[in-house]
C-alpha cells in the first residue's frame, strides 16, 4: 500500500530561494511580494521530485505552486543548453476551456521570463502547446516535428497520445505530470480512464504526479486516486485557508406566509441590491433554465442597471450575461473574456462556471438555493476573492424552509471545516476494455503483466480475475454470437499474450475513445403524432405509467426505442416526474445526515418542553442563522412536533393520506439524498409488485419518496421484506427493464466499443446506437446474464447513478434496531410533506399558485394542531370539505 503524509509545516523562504533560477526568481518577484502558503509548502517538495496532491481554495496559486518548480528546472536546462526535443512536462485538465486557460497564464510568464534571460544575454526556447479535441491536424503534426516542452491536454487526447506511434516517443521521458481539478476527474469514469492512462504512462516514463484540487474530502482518499495503489504521497492541506463571511438569507420575513408576488420582487429586489453593492457578482442557480429565468427577469425589472450583453469588450460596465452547457462555446469563451476583463457586473450560471477557469476579480458569489453539498458551495463561494488572503464572500438565498435547513447546515459545515466525501468509481469493465484494447494496439502484452499494470491504478486496485479475464475474452471474440451483432474480435489472444488484431484496429480506436456518451434529444410522440421532446437525463428517470408534464398537457409513458418515446394522454392525471428533475444535482449523503442529526437534537428539545427562546438560542448557536432564520426554523419543526412525528437519524416516518383525487398516498420521510431514495423507493415498489400485485407511482426526492395507487397498499409489510444483504440483487432485479439500465448500457456499450461511434469517418447516430444497444442487451443476455459489459451497466446504474452502498447501510441499521420505521396517518400532509407533495404539482401550477398551496396547507395545519391543543383533542378532527388543494 501506499504511504502518504501530510505535509505539516512550510519550508522557509530561503531554501526556495536557493533553488530558483536567477531569472526565475528575478520574474517571481516582479510580480509577487512574498511566496503564498501553498508555495512554501509544495515547491520544495516538487523539486524532491515527492508526488504531491495540494488541495486549497480558488485563486489560492495552487497552479503556479505546481509550474514554479516545474519552470525552473526547465529553465535551468535551457539555460545550460541541456534542453531536449521532447515533453518535460503533461498538465491534464477536465475541460478545453481551462486549458486553453493554463495556456493563456503560462505564455505570459514565459515570455516574461524569457525577456529577463534576454537582459543577460542569454536566449530560452521554452515551448508550451495545447492538445485536445479542438486542436487542428496541422498543429497536431507540428507537435511531432518539435514537440512542447509543456504539453497542455485533456484525459482523452493524453490516452490518444500514448498510442500514437510518433508522439509517445516524445513522451518516453517525461518528468512531471499536473492534473488539475482532480476531484472533479476523481468522481466520474473520465478520471477512471485516466488513472490507466497514467499507469501506460509510467511504464515508459518515471514521473512527479502532481495533483490539484480545490475543496475536496477525504484527501487520503484523492491522493491514492492521484498516485496509484503502491506510491507513496505528499499531501499539502490548505483547504480552509481563506477567510470567509457566508450568510443565509430570505428576501422575506416569513417565507411560508409570504404571497408569490411579494417574494419574487423581493427576490430580484434583494439580487440587484447585491449587484449593485459589489464590483463584479457571480450567481449559482441549480438548473440551467432558472439561469436563463433570473438574466432575463433582472434585464427587465432593472433595465437601467443591466444593457444587453454585447460582443464588444468596450461597453460601459453594466453587462450581465448568463453561463451554462447548453450556450455555444463561442458564447461561454466571450462570456469568460468580458468576467476576466472587468466588463460584466454579473454572471448567472449553473454548474458550469465551478472549476478553476480564471474569471477575475469577483467579489460576491450568491447561491439561489442549496447546493446540495458542502464541497460544492465551499467551491462556488471560493470563486470570489480569487486571490489567496481577500475574503471569500457568499450569500446563499432561500425561498422555503427545507432550503433554509438545509442550507443553514452547510454554512455550518463550510465554517466548521467538515466536508461531504467524494465517491470514487471502481472496477468500470467498460473503461477497462477500451484501455486494454489501446494497450494491445501498441505492443504484444503477457496476459498476467497487464493484469499487474491495471491493479496499479486506485480505481482497479480491487480487480478480481474472473472480470479481468471476461473483459479479455470479450475483447478476443470469443463470444461468437456476437459477429452476428457485427461485434468483432479486437485482439488476438494465445499462450496467455494478447496484441491486436486487424489493420483498422488503431483507427478504429483513435476515432472512438473517449468516457463522455453521446447525446441528443428525445422526441416525445402519441402514436405517430409529434407531441415535443425531452433530454435523454429525463427519458433515464422514467419508469412505465410515469406522468409528466410537456407543453402544458399530462402524458404517461409507455416505452422508448432509440431516440423516440411513446406516450399516452393522461388529462387530469398528477406529475409524478417533474420536468427539471434530470438538471438537479442530488443532495449528498453525509450533508443529509448531518440534517437529520440537527432534526434529532431539535425533537430532544421539544420532549423536554425546553421554552422557546433557549431553543432559538440552540438554533442561533448550532446553526450561524439570523433572528428571523432562527424563528423560522423553530417554528417548522415545532408545527411537526405537534402535528405528526420528526424523522431524523434514528426514525423513518410514513405517512399515510389520501389526495383530492382519492389517491392513496405514501410518504417516506428519508432524508438521505436522492440517489439512495431512487434505490429504497424502486426496491419498495418492486417488492409490492411481486407481494402485494399493485402498481405504484414514485416520486422522488432528497428528502423522501411518494408511492401513490389508487388501491391500498401495505409499504410497511413491504418495507420489511427489504434486507441489506440481499438489496443490490433486489435492485438489479428491480431495474431490468428499466429505460434507465437500457440507456446505461449503450453508453458502457459504446466504452467498451461494442457499439462504434464512428466507423471509416461514419458517425453512428444516437437513435441508431441505442437501436444497437438494444438488440446488444438481449444478444449478451442469451450468453451470459453476468456478460461483463451489461454487469457494469448494472454497476453504473447502482453505484455511481444511485447510492446502492448507502441504501444498504440504512437497512442495516434498520435491521440493527438503531432505526425505528414508524407509521403516521394523516387527513393533511404535514408540515415536512410540503415540498414532496408539491413536487406532484411542480407542472401544472402557476409559481404563483405554488406558493398558495403550501400557504393553505400551512393554515390547515395549524388550525389542526389549535384543534389538538384544545380539551377534546382525542375526538377532534378538521373537516374534509376544506380542500387545501382548491385555488379558486
Amino acid at each position: 500500500m501506499s504511504k502518504l503524509e501530510f505535509v505539516r509545516s512550510p519550508y522557509n523562504k530561503e531554501e526556495i530561494e536557493l533553488v530558483l533560477n536567477p531569472f526565475v526568481k528575478e520574474w517571481f518577484f516582479s510580480k509577487f511580494k512574498e511566496f503564498s502558503l501553498p508555495q512554501l509548502h509544495g515547491v520544495m517538495e516538487i523539486h524532491k521530485r515527492n508526488n504531491i496532491l495540494i488541495s486549497a481554495p480558488t485563486g489560492a496559486t495552487k497552479t503556479l505552486t505546481a509550474f514554479l518548480s516545474i519552470l525552473n528546472e526547465i529553465v535551468n536546462l535551457a539555460e545550460a543548453g541541456n534542453l531536449e526535443n521532447h515533453i518535460y512536462c503533461v498538465y491534464v485538465s477536465p475541460l478545453k476551456a481551462l486549458n486553453n486557460d493554463i495556456h493563456y497564464n503560462l505564455e505570459n510568464p514565459l515570455k516574461e521570463i524569457k525577456e529577463i534571460a534576454a537582459k543577460h544575454g542569454k536566449e530560452l526556447d521554452i515551448r508550451v502547446a495545447v492538445r485536445t479535441g479542438d486542436t487542428t491536424a496541422y498543429e497536431k503534426s507540428k507537435m511531432i516535428d518539435k514537440p512542447p516542452h509543456i504539453l497542455i491536454t485533456t484525459p482523452e487526447s493524453l490516452a490518444i497520445a500514448l498510442s500514437s506511434k510518433k508522439l509517445v516517443e516524445h513522451l518516453k521521458q517525461v518528468w512531471w505530470v499536473v492534473v488539475d481539478e482532480i476531484h472533479s476527474l476523481a468522481e466520474n469514469k473520465r478520471g477512471v480512464h485516466l488513472s490507466i492512462s497514467l499507469e501506460r504512462l509510467q511504464r515508459v516514463s518515471n514521473f512527479t504526479r502532481i495533483g490539484l484540487s480545490a475543496t475536496v474530502a477525504p484527501l487520503e482518499e484523492v491522493a491514492q486516486f492521484l498516485v496509484g495503489a503502491e506510491r507513496d504521497c505528499r499531501i499539502v492541506d490548505i483547504r480552509f485557508l481563506k477567510k470567509t463571511d457566508v450568510k443565509v438569507i430570505s428576501p422575506v420575513e416569513n417565507i411560508i406566509r409570504s404571497g408569490w408576488d411579494e417574494t419574487n420582487i423581493a427576490t430580484y429586489n434583494l439580487l440587484n441590491k447585491l449587484i449593485q453593492e459589489h464590483k463584479c457578482t457571480l450567481i449559482f442557480t441549480n438548473t440551467r433554465s432558472a439561469t436563463e429565468r433570473v438574466v432575463h427577469n433582472l434585464k427587465e425589472m432593472f433595465p437601467s442597471n443591466y444593457i444587453e450583453d454585447a460582443d464588444s469588450l468596450e461597453e460601459e460596465v453594466k453587462g450581465i450575461g448568463a453561463h451554462h452547457g447548453s450556450l455555444s462555446t463561442r458564447h461561454r469563451l466571450r462570456i469568460e473574456e468580458k468576467l476576466r476583463a472587468g466588463k460584466l457586473r454579473a454572471v448567472v450560471t449553473s454548474t458550469s462556471l465551478e472549476l478553476g477557469i480564471d474569471i477575475g476579480n469577483v467579489d460576491l458569489v450568491i447561491l439561489l438555493g442549496s447546493p446540495k453539498s458542502v464541497a460544492r458551495a465551499a467551491q462556488r463561494i471560493g470563486r470570489s476573492g480569487h486571490k489567496l488572503y481577500e475574503t471569500a464572500k457568499g450569500r446563499i438565498v432561500v425561498l422555503d424552509r427545507d432550503d433554509l435547513v438545509e442550507c443553514a447546515l452547510i454554512l455550518k459545515n463550510v465554517m466548521e471545516e467538515r466536508i461531504d466525501k467524494i465517491h470514487i468509481p471502481e472496477n468500470c469493465l467498460d473503461v477497462l476494455a477500451q484501455q486494454i484494447f489501446g494497450i494491445a494496439i501498441d505492443d504484444i502484452w503477457d496476459v498476467n503483466e497487464l493484469f499487474d499494470l491495471i491493479k496499479k491504478s486506485y480505481s482497479y486496485r480491487n480487480l478480481k480475475r474472473e472480470d479481468f479475464d471476461s473483459i479479455i475474452s470479450y475483447l478476443a471474440g470469443e463470444f461468437a454470437s456476437l459477429e452476428d451483432r457485427n461485434v468483432y474480435a479486437k485482439i488476438w489472444h494465445m499462450d496467455n499474450k494478447i496484441g491486436k488484431k486487424g489493420k483498422l484496429a488503431r483507427m478504429i480506436y483513435m476515432t472512438n475513445i473517449g468516457t463522455i456518451p453521446d447525446q441528443t434529444m428525445i422526441k416525445v410522440k402519441v402514436g405517430e403524432q409529434m407531441i415535443g421532446t425531452v433530454d435523454e437525463g429525463f427519458l433515464e428517470k422514467l419508469r412505465k405509467g410515469d406522468v409528466f408534464v410537456l407543453g402544458g398537457e399530462t402524458y404517461k409513458f409507455s416505452f422508448a426505442r432509440g431516440t423516440v418515446a411513446q406516450v399516452e394522454a393522461a388529462v387530469g392525471r398528477q406529475p409524478t416526474v417533474p420536468n427539471w428533475i434530470s438538471e438537479m444535482l442530488p443532495l449528498s449523503f453525509d450533508l443529509a445526515l448531518e440534517i437529520q442529526k440537527f432534526r434529532k437534537f431539535m425533537e430532544e428539545k421539544f420532549d423536554r418542553e425546553t421554552p422557546k427562546k433557549e431553543i432559538v438560542d440552540f438554533i442561533h448557536t448550532y446553526l450561524y442563522v439570523d433572528e428571523n432564520a432562527a424563528n423560522s426554523i423553530y417554528e417548522y419543526f415545532k408545527e411537526q412536533y405537534l402535528y405528526s412525528k420528526i424523522p431524523h437519524t434514528e426514525r423513518i416516518v410514513i405517512e399515510h393520506y389520501s389526495d383530492e383525487f382519492q389517491n392513496k398516498q405514501v410518504i417516506f420521510h428519508s432524508l438521505y439524498g436522492r440517489r439512495v431514495n431512487d434505490v429504497l423507493s424502486r426496491a419498495l415498489a418492486y417488492a409490492i409488485s411481486i407481494q402485494q400485485h399493485r402498481d405504484v407511482e414514485i416520486s422522488i426526492t432528497d428528502n423522501g419518496f411518494i408511492l401513490k395507487c389508487s388501491q391500498k397498499v401495505m409499504p410497511l409489510k413491504a418495507f420489511n421484506l427489504l434486507k441489506s444483504k440481499d438489496i443490490r440483487k433486489v435492485m438489479e432485479m428491480a431495474i431490468e427493464k428499466t429505460q434507465v439500465l437500457q440507456r446505461r448500457f449503450r453508453h458502457c456499450a459504446a466504452r467498451s466499443l461494442m457499439i462504434l461511434r464512428s466507423y471509416m469517418g461514419i458517425k453512428k447516430s444516437v437513435g441508431k446506437q441505442q437501436v444497437s444497444s438494444m438488440i446488444l442487451m438481449n444478444a449478451v443476455k442469451r450468453i451470459s446474464n453476468d456478460f461483463p459489459i451489461l454487469k457494469e451497466a448494472r454497476r453504473e446504474v447502482l453505484d455511481d447513478l444511485m447510492d446502492v452502498e448507502h441504501a444498504a447501510f440504512v437497512l442495516k441499521q434498520i435491521e440493527d434496531g438503531k432505526i425505528k420505521v414508524e407509521e403516521v396517518f394523516t387527513t393533511i400532509p404535514s408540515p415536512f410533506s410540503f415540498k414532496l407533495i408539491l413536487q406532484g404539482y411542480q407542472d401544472i401550477l402557476r409559481m404563483e399558485d405554488k406558493v398558495e398551496f403550501v400557504k393553505r396547507m400551512h393554515e390547515l395545519v395549524l388550525a389542526k394542531i389549535s384543534l389538538m391543543q384544545g380539551k377534546n383533542k382525542q375526538n377532534l378532527n378538521i373537516q374534509d370539505t376544506i380542500n387545501p388543494y382548491n385555488f379558486d
